[in-house]
């Protein structure tokens, strides 16, 4: 089997950046190395979760429960795999996931009223009915929600209404990140900060980090 490498983070964390990084510095040393973002927005997989993020179905994210949201992402994630990556996977390929599985953990745990069964459900679903692979690697990245809006802010450019509708809710963030920080300690997720309260940390510094956790992670079979 291959290998998955998970970054993980609220929306404006830079797993973007930090993923384009992290795959340039991988592709330098190994020889099958491939970048995997979801939602894949490029794909019809992603329309259900596009009407939840475009406020189609409701304006308010805590308005369609944990489960009804999670099987849209799911789906998304479904699809790509057994259409994509796949066979490249179990030949023994890296792959680097900008959001996978555990970004319904973080954003869709606090909708259930018991969190410890929404989490074991959502495991189960994923891995386990579904057959996606789990990550041999999450990194998650923590940023304050205030940092992010601002990044996000001038990712569009000032334009607040390109924003989805998690990323409109800097509560529902809030609450986000808290509920993330739990899963990732009782998951075994790697945390790197990302942030102070005002400003974020230099990206360099930021990958250095990730690259190390990443290269051990490959190395370490």
């Amino acid at each position: 089997m291959g290998k998955l490498i998970v970054i993980e983070g609220l929306d404006g964390s830079g797993k973007g950046t930090q993923g384009a990084i992290l795959y340039k510095r991988l592709k330098e040393k190994y020889d099958f190395v491939r970048p995997l973002t979801f939602p894949d927005y490029k794909s019809d997989s992603s329309a259900p979760l596009r009407m939840y993020l475009n406020g189609d179905i409701s304006e308010n994210p805590m308005d369609i429960n944990a489960y009804a949201a999670s099987s849209f992402f799911a789906v998304d994630r479904y699809i790509s795999y057994m259409t994509s990556w796949k066979e490249d996977y179990n030949k023994g390929g890296i792959f680097l996931a900008d959001r996978y599985t555990t970004s319904n953990a973080v954003y869709q745990v606090g909708k259930s009223e018991n969190a410890e069964e929404y989490l074991n459900w959502v495991w189960d679903y994923e891995y386990n009915k579904l057959g996606l692979p789990k990550p041999d690697l999450v990194i998650y990245l923590d940023m304050d929600p205030s940092v992010s809006a601002k990044l996000l802010l001038k990712r569009y450019k000032g334009d607040a209404g390109k924003k989805d509708i998690h990323e409109k809710d800097i509560n529902f963030l809030e609450n986000c990140r808290k509920n993330a920080m739990i899963v990732a300690k009782n998951n075994n997720w790697k945390i790197v900060k990302c942030s102070d309260d005002n400003e974020p940390f230099p990206v360099e510094t930021i990958s250095e980090e990730v690259f190390k956790l990443a290269q051990e992670c490959i190395e370490n079979d």
